[in-house]
């Protein structure tokens, strides 16, 4: 009777989670970074959701299930560079890179750099088969769009 009075208050079960693919491995990421901080903003849930509809050719609400899907799958996750390798084994060079910048633009979100997320995303680049230099381009990269952002805000 007491088992039966828990699991009436536990939540249920969830549908198992998709096996992810290099789209849910990199979103996957994007949200483990913008969370690592333990400060998810709006700002930084908007970012990745463009990012996965530029990246993958989404609309905004595919994008949002998407990166939805993402948030549950980072929460069940495997280790970081488990969805790092997988995105090395099935994307070419350049889409790993382009990975990379994207992992370099959550980072920059809030215009800070966290301990805990420089690391993830070292630790992603090598599992991905990316260089020192490719982080270091990737990073350079992301602020300079940044940098580009807040100087169109300012003017316009």
């Amino acid at each position: 009777m007491l088992r039966k009075l828990f699991q009436a208050f536990r939540p249920p079960q969830n549908a198992s989670l998709p096996d992810p693919d290099a789209e849910l491995a990199l979103g996957a990421l994007l949200v483990r970074i913008a969370q690592s901080d333990r400060d998810y903003q709006l700002e930084e849930i908007s970012l990745i959701d463009r990012i996965l509809a530029r990246l993958y050719g989404h609309n905004a609400i595919e994008a949002a299930k998407v990166r939805a899907t993402c948030e549950k799958l980072h929460a069940a996750a495997p280790q970081t560079d488990t969805f790092a390798r997988l995105i090395r084994e099935t994307t070419g060079l350049e889409e790993r890179l382009a990975a990379l910048d994207a992992l370099w633009e959550v980072v920059l979100a809030d215009n800070l750099e966290h301990e805990g997320e420089i690391r993830i995303v070292a630790d992603a680049c090598k599992a991905m088969g990316l260089s020192g230099k490719d982080n270091d381009r990737a990073r350079d990269k992301a602020r300079q769009k940044l940098t580009d952002q807040l100087a169109a805000q300012e003017n316009g």
